[in-house]
């Protein structure tokens, strides 16, 4: 069985309609999903806000070439294109975190790097990530950490450009 974290989000269209489609694309497959969080974009490129969310998952049919690749059918379905590195978008799936059974994935493949190289550095993942796990650790440079941890060390003002929304996107924040 594969347990993943996806970090979802958009900044075109209807922004909300395209992060519930990837909980009701994953159906029973999800086990926990976020708040959404209001975030500004990242990596310089002129856009609008976007918003956010963490998605926990698991299948016990699924790889971890499997979320991504369920990920990237959800994002064709909302017809997301791949211009400009960093973009706006209708909506990035990315797989952040994955493990089969308690071993967690471990992949330096371009396709899927596992786990995701820059997570640690994304307030938009580990917020929305500390409130569906508070439990969580990434491993960066072979070193497991708390996501708590990772949060606290990122600069304040990273952290301060991430605001809880009023949107739910599953009527639990716990699936079973």
């Amino acid at each position: 069985m594969t347990r993943a974290v996806l970090s979802i989000g958009s900044n075109l269209g209807d922004r909300l309609a395209h992060l519930r489609s990837v909980v009701d694309g994953l159906g029973a497959r999800v086990r926990a999903v976020s708040a959404v969080y209001s975030t500004a974009p990242w990596g310089g490129v002129d856009q609008d806000d976007y918003l956010n969310a963490i998605v926990l998952v698991d299948d016990p049919e699924f790889s971890c070439a499997d979320w991504l690749r369920a990920g990237q059918r959800l994002e064709q379905a909302a017809d997301r294109v791949r211009v400009v590195r960093w973009g706006a978008r209708t909506l990035d799936v990315d797989v952040v975190w994955c493990a089969d059974g308690d071993q967690p994935c471990r992949s330096t493949d371009p396709e899927l790097t596992l786990p995701h190289p820059q997570a640690h550095n994304r307030a938009f993942v580990l917020v929305p990530w500390l409130e569906v796990d508070p439990a969580a650790e990434l491993e960066v440079d072979g070193v497991p950490y708390p996501i708590g941890e990772l949060l606290r060390r990122l600069d304040p003002a990273e952290r301060a450009g991430v605001h809880r929304t009023e949107h739910i996107l599953a009527t639990t924040t716990s699936g079973g």
